[in-house]
């Protein structure tokens, strides 16, 4: 699939307000995508680039000369993929000088409507209402799965462009095959709301109540000695707390994920 598809889809979706129009132009996409292009559209669409920060941000933007968009749609996804990967991976004395060559070829090669794209993409400015919960809809229709079986896997899983790939390409099976792995980010469970606390037991049944301690929201997860620590967003920040390390090798088990509130020194 050609980016032109990709952006023309994120304009329509920004511009649609009906949540089922969303949701099925979405899925009108990925229904179109090859197996190894769902990851990249997938992201993409959810706002994010596969290689999640690419080096490049508003101030190499706006240092990008003016460079004339190309007159017709060449660009495929996968190609624009492999050129941010190409970005990620400039490291070194005279990187900003090798990314901004790289991203002046790259806009080159892009009409007008995909610079912008780009642009936004690259920005975390895809404001176009394709949001998680959207997205997922999206995948269930364009799969022809239920969406609790897309949330589901997305659990245990972490990751949504890897349940949407598995769905499209295996369907339901593919998604029951997805299991806690202890050392792979999940998904966080949030918390629902309630009117009152009567409404919540009323839901509930049966419940037990703790203090809200108000710290950062981890998963830890450790395999035999080895212990993670991963944020919400699935970042691994097992260097800024030692001490939970610590504690999670004390405890008398070689294979655990716990999820909580840390408050850490």
């Amino acid at each position: 699939m050609r980016l032109a598809e990709i952006a023309a889809a994120s304009r329509d979706v920004a511009a649609t307000p009906a949540r089922l129009a969303k949701v099925e132009r979405l899925a009108m996409v990925l229904r179109a995508l090859a197996p190894e292009e769902v990851p990249i559209a997938v992201a993409w669409l959810a706002g994010d680039p596969t290689q999640g920060r690419v080096g490049v941000g508003g101030a190499a933007l706006r240092a990008l000369p003016a460079v004339a968009p190309a007159e017709r749609a060449t660009l495929a996804i996968a190609e624009v993929d492999d050129a941010l990967a190409a970005l990620a991976g400039v490291r070194g004395a005279g990187a900003v000088a090798a990314r901004a060559r790289r991203l002046a070829a790259l806009f080159a090669h892009a009409t007008a409507e995909e610079q912008d794209f780009l642009r936004r993409l690259l920005l975390g400015e895809l404001r176009q209402g394709a949001l998680e919960g959207v997205m997922i809809e999206a995948i269930a229709r364009a799969a022809g799965v239920a969406p609790d079986a897309v949330r589901g896997a997305l659990t245990f899983a972490g990751s949504l462009p890897a349940v949407a790939r598995a769905a499209l390409t295996e369907g339901g099976a593919g998604l029951a095959a997805f299991r806690i792995e202890p050392g792979r980010p999940l998904a966080p469970m949030l918390a629902q709301s309630a009117a009152d606390p009567a409404a919540a037991l009323a839901r509930l049944g049966r419940a037990a109540f703790e203090w809200k301690l108000d710290g950062a929201r981890v998963q830890l997860h450790r395999v035999g000695d080895d212990v993670r620590l991963f944020t919400r967003a699935g970042n691994d920040v097992t260097a800024a707390a030692p001490e939970l390390v610590a504690a999670a090798r004390a405890l008398p088990v070689r294979a655990v994920v716990l999820d909580g509130e840390a408050n850490a020194l």
